[in-house]
């Protein structure tokens, strides 16, 4: 975490976000999260079949699939989400030490 503490008392002690680090970060996560892939379960290379498990394994396989997808909207979001946040942070930091 770049979340630096500075000062030695409780009540002087500071907290020093460096935005541009923490902006990097989240970059590299949103980047190395577009590039999980997970193809749709391939159910034209089953043929004919209509045995139990398959009609079992494509259920699953498709399960799988959507809860990946939803779990890869749900992590976009909650980076969207805190890019505002340290982007709303600088700026309440740069609007204190203005005055």
């Amino acid at each position: 975490m770049h979340v630096r503490s500075i000062g030695g008392g409780t009540s002087s002690q500071q907290i020093k976000l460096n935005h541009a680090v923490v902006m990097a970060k989240l970059g590299e996560v949103k980047s190395a999260l577009e590039s999980l892939q997970l193809a749709p379960p391939p159910s034209e290379q089953l043929g004919q079949n209509k045995l139990s498990y398959t009609d079992f394994w494509q259920e699953r396989e498709q399960g799988i699939h959507k809860m990946i997808k939803e779990y890869i909207s749900v992590v976009e979001k909650n980076i969207d989400d805190t890019k505002a946040n340290v982007d709303s942070l600088k700026e309440q930091d740069e609007a204190i030490t203005r005055t």
